[in-house]
C-alpha cells in the first residue's frame, strides 16, 4: 500500500474533488465552504500516488447517544478510493490504520458511520446498529387524530434565526434517543447551512416551531417543491428532521406537514423504526415505509464501550469475543450491569456466549435483538439459558434512530 499521510487544511479542496469523483457528484463552491468548516485534517488520512490524491478516510469528533448515556465516538466519514486505484488494498489499509489510531488515542471506545454499501464495513468490525424507515407517501388520504387540547402554537421562520433554541431542545431530546449525535455551535452551523446544491429543485429550508406552555417544545426542518399537473397542485414536502419534546408537539408538527396547502406528497428518509407517526396515521401502509440500514457501529475498546452504556435489566454474563483487527478486544469479558451502570472486566471464567466484534456493534445501541443475532448464527450460546437471561438487558425502551448523515 502507498503510505497514507495526515493532510493539511489546504488539502481539503483536493480531497473533496476526489470524493466528488468517487460518489458521482459535482463540486459546488457554496457547499465547499460549508464542508470546509467541519473538516478535521488532523483526523484524516490521505493517500497520494505521484502527488495525486487517490484515497481518503476521515472522522469527526462528536458524542453518540447510547442506551442511558453518551460516549465519545469517532464519526467516520469521507471514505473512498479513486476508481483508478481500486483492488490495491488502499481501503483496507486506511480502515485498519484509522482503527488503530482511534484505539491508541484512548478517547473514543466506539466508531460509527453510514455505509455507502452494507457489504463493505463488516470486514472492519462494524455491525448494523440502527435501521431507518424511508417514508414516501401521497398525503391526500392520510389523517391524524385530533389534538387532545388546543395548547400550543405553530410558527414558521428561517432556521438560522433560531439556532440556539433548536440546540437546547435537541440536546434535551437527544439525551434519551440512542443514535443521535452531539452538535456543537460549529456543527449546528453546518447542519443549518442551506446551500442551493442541497435543495434538489426545492425551496430553501424552513423551520416549523411549536411553542408549548413552557416555550419551544418541538421543531421540524423541511422544504417544499411546487408542482402542478392537469388535475391541479401536486407539491411535495421534504422533511429533514422532526424533534419533539412531548406527544402534543409531535402531533401538531406532523398535522401541519401532512396538510400543507398545494401539496399532495411527503418524503422523509430518516424515520425511526419506532417512529410514532406509524401509530398515528389512519392508513400506515400509505406512508410507503421502506426499511433501510442507517448507523454502523464498531467497538474499538470492548470493555470500555460495554461499560459506558446502560442495560434495560440486570445482566451478569461472560462473553468470548473475537476481533481480528484489534486483538486487545479478543478474549473473555465479564459484563455486570443494569439500568444504573455497568462494568466489564477480563475473566478466566467459562464463556456463556461467544460472538465476533461486528455482532457487538449491532447490539450496542439496543436495536438488534440478542436472540435474533443468535438465530442468524452471529452469537452462539455456550451455556443453556444464557441467551434468555442476557437478551432483555441489551435492548432499550426506545429504538436507535438516525438523525443525520455525516
Amino acid at each position: 500500500m502507498i503510505d497514507a499521510l495526515t493532510p493539511q487544511a489546504e488539502d481539503f479542496d483536493e480531497i473533496r474533488t476526489l470524493l466528488a469523483l468517487i460518489f458521482h457528484g459535482d463540486l459546488d463552491p457554496e457547499l465547499l465552504e460549508i464542508e470546509r468548516a467541519a473538516f478535521e485534517p488532523e483526523r484524516s488520512l490521505l493517500v497520494r500516488d505521484d502527488g495525486t490524491a487517490v484515497a481518503h478516510a476521515g472522522a469527526f469528533t462528536r458524542e453518540l447517544t447510547v442506551p442511558g448515556a453518551a460516549v465519545p465516538a469517532a464519526h467516520v466519514t469521507m471514505v473512498g478510493v479513486a476508481p483508478t486505484h481500486r483492488r490495491r488494498g488502499l481501503l483496507t489499509g486506511l480502515m485498519r490504520r484509522q482503527l488503530r489510531e482511534i484505539r491508541d488515542a484512548g478517547r473514543e471506545p466506539v466508531a460509527v458511520l453510514w455505509a455507502s454499501e452494507g457489504r463493505i464495513y463488516p470486514r472492519f468490525g462494524y455491525g448494523l446498529a440502527a435501521q431507518r424507515y424511508t417514508l414516501s407517501c401521497d398525503t391526500t388520504e392520510l389523517r391524524l387524530p385530533e389534538p387532545a387540547s388546543a395548547e400550543g402554537t405553530l410558527r414558521l421562520d428561517r432556521p438560522a434565526a433560531h439556532q440556539a433554541e433548536l440546540a437546547r431542545l435537541y440536546d434535551r431530546v437527544r439525551a434519551g434517543r440512542p443514535g443521535w449525535s452531539s452538535r456543537d455551535e460549529h456543527w449546528w452551523a453546518y447542519v443549518l447551512a442551506d446551500a442551493k446544491a442541497l435543495r434538489g429543485g426545492a425551496t430553501e429550508r424552513r423551520v416549523l416551531l411549536h411553542e408549548g406552555p413552557d416555550g419551544l417544545d418541538g421543531y421540524a426542518l423541511y422544504r417544499t417543491k411546487g408542482e402542478w399537473d392537469r388535475t391541479g397542485p401536486r407539491g411535495e414536502v421534504r422533511v429533514d428532521e422532526v424533534v419533539a419534546g412531548n406527544p402534543a408537539a409531535y402531533l401538531a408538527l406532523w398535522r401541519l406537514l401532512l396538510s400543507l396547502d398545494l401539496t399532495r406528497r411527503l418524503s422523509f428518509d430518516r424515520a425511526a423504526v419506532d417512529e410514532p407517526l406509524l401509530w398515528l396515521v389512519n392508513e400506515p401502509r400509505q406512508l410507503g415505509a421502506h426499511l433501510d440500514d442507517a448507523l454502523w457501529v464498531r467497538l474499538v475498546d470492548v470493555p470500555a464501550a460495554l461499560a459506558a452504556r446502560r442495560y434495560a435489566t440486570d445482566v451478569d454474563v461472560v462473553v468470548e469475543v473475537t476481533d481480528e483487527l484489534l486483538p486487545e478486544n479478543a478474549g473473555r469479558w465479564r459484563l455486570v450491569g443494569g439500568p444504573a451502570g455497568a462494568e466489564c472486566t477480563p475473566t478466566t471464567a467459562a464463556a456463556q456466549l461467544t460472538c465476533d466484534v461486528p455482532a457487538l456493534g449491532a447490539l450496542y445501541l439496543g436495536g438488534a435483538g440478542l436472540a435474533a443475532l443468535a438465530a442468524a448464527g452471529r452469537v452462539r450460546e455456550l451455556v443453556p439459558g444464557a441467551l434468555a437471561a442476557a437478551g432483555p438487558a441489551f435492548g432499550w425502551h426506545r429504538a436507535p434512530a438516525p438523525m443525520e448523515v455525516f
